[in-house]
């Protein structure tokens, strides 16, 4: 028979499994970098920044965060009314299971937050939570649209297709109602369902504006401070910073996610640049390489900071 330690360390173990994970490919990561690169050359790098856009690059991304959080107060105002810093809290703790949990699963955290922290029913929740990401996606592949469009002269038939894709949630989010309509429709034991779903999408073209809104000035503000973070690291030309940007972006929002974006945040960074124009040679590559890895370090660090923070100014939950 397993005596109470064992159990114990056992369901420990399980119930930790996840962040232990995690642990191990940030460590192993770490003893990579180093190997491939050396850590104090990675270190350089950041030192030849300079500690002033660093900190200036670190508030920005940690203001990103702040943003998010006013995007889902004001989408749920009355369960959110005066918890400002406990969404705060909520929000950051999210993303950071976000970025440290793989494929993506630390989605599942937002609904099972909202419904500790306010007692919001899953199915709402995770309504919301669609929507937003939807929105996020898009405003990403939006901002990929415009490097197309410089690729092919600003033709008349790439800026339309673009302004079109721009566009597309307006009429997206008029198939609200109708959709609505036939899901009443449904068996009377899914109304409950139906109703939550409802409340869980914005309320009306304001409230889907002014989200709408919340994501464009998110994902521009952290797209363009990684943008000239890689700048700054001689990612060339600025349309290669850009893409880089973008790049690893696109792959923190896409199910092929790493715990904590090992290899996968660098690698669409890198895969971004070369596409808007870095150069592919076997040198210029390690340089991308290096500056991609210091670019990802920097997004870590604006995440652990913000959640720290948020921690610490968030009053607990009676």
């Amino acid at each position: 028979m397993k005596s109470n330690a064992e159990e114990s360390g056992q369901t420990w173990i399980m119930r930790n499994r996840m962040g232990l994970v995690t642990f191990a490919a940030l460590l192993a990561y770490v003893l990579f970098l180093h190997w491939a690169f050396g850590l104090g050359e990675l270190a350089d790098r950041f030192q030849a920044i300079g500690v002033l856009p660093l900190a200036v690059a670190l508030i920005l991304l940690v203001s990103t965060y702040a943003l998010r959080c006013w995007r889902i107060a004001d989408y749920f105002p009355q369960e959110t009314r005066g918890q400002f810093r406990r969404l705060l809290r909520l929000t950051l703790v999210h993303n950071l299971l976000n970025i440290m949990l793989p494929m993506r699963t630390g989605e599942t955290s937002f609904p099972l937050l909202m419904r500790s922290e306010f007692g919001m029913p899953l199915a709402r929740a995770t309504a919301a939570l669609l929507v937003m990401r939807l929105l996020d996606l898009h405003a990403l592949l939006a901002a990929a649209g415009i490097g197309l469009v410089i690729r092919q002269d600003w033709a008349v038939w790439a800026v339309l297709a673009w302004l079109a894709f721009v566009l597309a949630p307006l009429p997206a989010f008029a198939l609200k109602r109708p959709i609505l309509r036939l899901a009443k429709k449904l068996p009377t034991k899914l109304e409950t369902l139906v109703a939550e779903i409802e409340r869980g999408l914005p309320a009306g073209p304001a409230a889907f504006l002014r989200a709408w809104a919340a994501t464009l000035i998110n994902w521009g503000v952290k797209v363009l401070v990684l943008a000239w973070v890689l700048a700054f690291m001689d990612v060339t030309p600025i349309a290669a910073s850009f893409g880089g940007a973008l790049g690893g972006e696109l792959s923190s929002v896409l199910p092929v996610h790493a715990p904590g974006g090992v290899g996968t945040y660098p690698a669409g960074i890198v895969a971004g640049s070369v596409s808007f124009g870095a150069p592919a040679t076997r040198d210029s590559l390690e340089s991308l390489g290096k500056a991609a890895v210091n670019a990802h370090l920097l997004i870590l660090v604006s995440a652990f900071v913000g959640t720290a923070l948020a921690v610490l100014i968030a009053p607990r939950k009676r």
